[in-house]
């Protein structure tokens, strides 16, 4: 398995996830602000088992893709200093539908995504705050996200932003706390700082759904964990 993450996640957390895999730690990039300069769904769309990139991550990120035989293809559209421009491949893309603030998203996005069904949303910053457990149970931190979904009839869990960390700013993103591969979910901190801890062990676990807490920390926005198969 190959994982992509922030360098920024906490050291018991890096050593974790080297037990599931071969691991990018991304560092920070002097053309986004510094919150969000080493988040993975910055730089990276996943579309099931193959990523669209932004077309100026560093060489020695492209070089480790190739290396890894991650599956990828870059994106149209450079990432700049400031928001939306920092937004473009921060789509989720699941099964059925390609979830965005779709006047943003960047043109290759749509062309993988065109048998999905589209689903605009407000937030641009949609990754970070929306994590698709199936292709029906999502969880989110974003009340606007959370509506829109709940109208095409699929089971969302709300977790309230103002208790997730994120340096430089006054909350993180729930979905910037988590990665999700096959039956389990990665959480960058502590299950227990997190008020509604019972609902999510509650909501994971009819899907049965094994949480890994890869840190004793306070929960933390580190933009996402993502989880691939090499050589697909």
């Amino acid at each position: 398995m190959k994982i992509i993450v922030s360098s920024q996640i906490p050291l018991k957390a890096k050593k974790k996830l080297a037990q599931f895999g071969e691991v990018l730690f991304l560092d920070k990039q002097a053309f986004l602000y510094d919150s969000i300069a080493s988040h993975p769904d910055i730089y990276f769309c996943q579309i099931e088992n193959q990523l669209v990139v932004a077309p100026n991550i560093p060489n020695e990120w492209e070089t480790w893709l190739l290396k890894n035989e991650v599956s990828y293809q870059k994106g149209i559209s450079n990432l700049q200093e400031k928001y939306p421009q920092t937004a473009h491949y921060n789509a989720v893309v699941t099964s059925e539908f390609l979830i965005h603030n779709l006047k943003v998203t960047d043109a290759s996005i749509f062309e993988i995504s065109k048998i999905r069904n589209e689903i605009h949303v407000n937030q641009a910053y949609t990754r970070c705050n929306l994590v698709p457990l199936n292709k029906d149970h999502f969880i989110t931190s974003d009340k606007g996200i959370e509506k829109r979904l709940k109208l095409h009839l699929k089971k969302v869990l709300y977790i309230d932003p103002f208790q997730i960390r994120l340096a430089g700013q006054k909350n993180g993103f729930f979905g910037g706390c988590c990665g999700i591969f096959e039956d389990k979910l990665f959480l960058s901190g502590n299950l227990s700082s997190l008020r509604e801890s019972k609902e999510l062990i509650n909501f994971t676990s009819s899907l049965s759904i094994e949480i890994i807490e890869l840190s004793n920390e306070p929960m933390m926005d580190v933009g996402s964990v993502l989880f691939l198969k090499s050589g697909c």
